[in-house]
């Protein structure tokens, strides 16, 4: 008689192995191809079930497995660049008990201490790190590995909406400012119906359109797509503030493009609130995870 034990770990195994076929399949649809086949949340629905079995049957690890990596976009026709500070993913979620499990962790690790949390929407765009020296633009590269990304400098000074040389003021000497670079739907249309009459394939959405354009290897290309960027990460040394809302609010001063959907929210029930308010502009939940800081007493 068969032990109803081994059945259901057989069938996990094998559910792993036929996960981790599916989700490498699509991470050459989207990031090679260009022709997704699967919605954002429907692939993070995968990477999650793969990752709850893969934490339950630790005997069939494989480095190779789509959990132990993130897409890189890295090109041969750029150069490579290290990141001074690693680029890292967001992690998701769809729904209320897991940002609250998640707030419950940061008050335990504050130990009960009141804290504040800058809640943002998600841009789906191509994630850039900006250096500025002197307050001029030096370099562009994108996310890559997180290790490393391209230079794509010459590509982002077409972007007329990331400054070349900063006209404000009261910024440090060098910094960093993250953010991601975006295809307007309007341009995204025209693009594809100019495409479409060329009998060209299309791009599947505005994402894919942006990261194919800031990859192009001819700059005009690049300028002729009219991209768009916003930014929502400072870094660096002698920042204005501890605190993230503050820093972005500093960046809009020095001439940068920063959301204006961003709250503090200094309660969970009002992270709910911004989650709720932003819902109809963005699948998943908002950004509202990534940066918290402690109230002074």
């Amino acid at each position: 008689m068969s032990n109803p034990n081994t059945t259901v770990q057989m069938e996990e195994i094998k559910r792993i192995e036929e996960l981790r076929e599916q989700l490498h399949h699509h991470n050459y649809l989207y990031y090679v191809q260009n022709s997704p086949t699967l919605s954002d949340q429907e692939f993070d629905r995968l990477m999650r079930e793969l990752q709850d079995l893969e934490a339950k049957h630790p005997e069939v690890y494989d480095p190779n497995s789509p959990t132990q990596r993130v897409g890189s976009d890295l090109s041969t026709g750029f150069t490579q660049v290290k990141h001074r500070y690693a680029m890292l993913s967001l992690a998701n979620t769809y729904n209320e008990q897991e940002v609250a499990s998640w707030y419950a962790t940061v008050s335990k690790d504050l130990g009960g201490q009141p804290f504040e949390v800058c809640c943002e929407l998600k841009y789906d765009g191509l994630s850039i790190s900006l250096t500025y020296e002197q307050g001029r633009l030096v370099r562009a590269v994108t996310r890559g590995d997180g290790e490393q990304g391209d230079d794509v400098t010459a590509n982002v000074r077409t972007i007329r909406a990331i400054p070349l040389v900063l006209p404000g003021t009261g910024y440090p000497n060098e910094f960093e400012i993250r953010g991601e670079i975006l295809m307007p739907w309007k341009v995204f249309e025209q693009l594809n119906a100019e495409r479409e009459k060329a009998e060209e394939s299309l791009f599947a959405n505005p994402r894919n359109a942006a990261s194919g354009t800031l990859k192009s290897l001819d700059p005009k290309l690049v300028a002729k797509r009219k991209l768009d960027a916003y930014l929502y990460h400072l870094l660096g040394n002698n920042l204005p503030s501890d605190g993230h809302y503050e820093n972005l609010k500093a960046a809009e001063t020095w001439g940068f493009k920063v959301s204006q959907g961003m709250h503090k929210a200094t309660s969970l029930e009002q992270i709910y609130e911004f989650i709720n308010h932003s819902g109809h502009r963005t699948p998943r939940f908002a950004r509202c995870h990534r940066w918290y800081r402690t109230k002074s007493k």
